[in-house]
């Protein structure tokens, strides 16, 4: 455990002995809040569990984790709800992009972001019968596929992707090319 991790352990141990609640008790009372603005949660904190200021900015920041987290794990089930059969296929896909080196996924609401040091590549539930994968190759480059058009602004090109038989060895190697074009 670092230095700072067994800081924040210690006074987490001490909120409990002071107001003689759980920190997930309060880190949950945040979130009922609703509030987004650091300061306001901090202010909240202060009032409500008469908690100083650092010990407030601790639970603040730990009720944004966990709230992050969740959103997070969260974006990627709502995007396949009513969609279930599509799920499978971007399970496939993203097993094939984590075998890439320094791979970052980065839910959005209606896509998934693949990043490198630059994103290069999109996987979307576009409608309940097919997935898109959009890539981003430099402009002018001639590659056969399908222009992104009004799909998406993040990428050149798409692919249409309505079975597990579509993820080809074809579209496998276009995500590598995307991807090498971003490190």
């Amino acid at each position: 455990m670092s230095v700072i991790e067994e800081r924040q352990y210690k006074m987490l141990q001490s909120i409990e002995e002071k107001t003689g609640l759980k920190p997930k008790v309060i880190i949950d009372d945040v979130k009922s809040q609703k509030l987004e603005k650091h300061n306001k949660i901090i202010s909240f904190i202060k009032a409500k569990y008469n908690l100083s200021h650092g010990f407030a900015n601790l639970l603040a920041h730990k009720s944004k984790e966990e709230a992050k987290i969740n959103t997070e794990e969260n974006l990627i089930e709502l995007q396949y709800k009513g969609k279930e059969k599509l799920f499978g296929i971007y399970l496939e896909v993203a097993k094939f992009l984590q075998q890439l080196d320094s791979i970052e996924f980065a839910p959005k609401k209606a896509y998934v972001s693949i990043r490198a040091n630059k994103q290069f590549a999109i996987i979307q539930p576009s409608t309940k019968t097919r997935l898109d994968i959009g890539l981003n190759f430099p402009k002018g480059m001639e590659i056969p596929l399908e222009p992104s058009g009004s799909f998406n602004s993040m990428v050149s090109h798409r692919i249409r992707i309505e079975s597990q038989e579509d993820f080809t060895n074809l579209v496998k190697d276009y995500l590598i090319k995307a991807y090498e074009f971003s490190v």
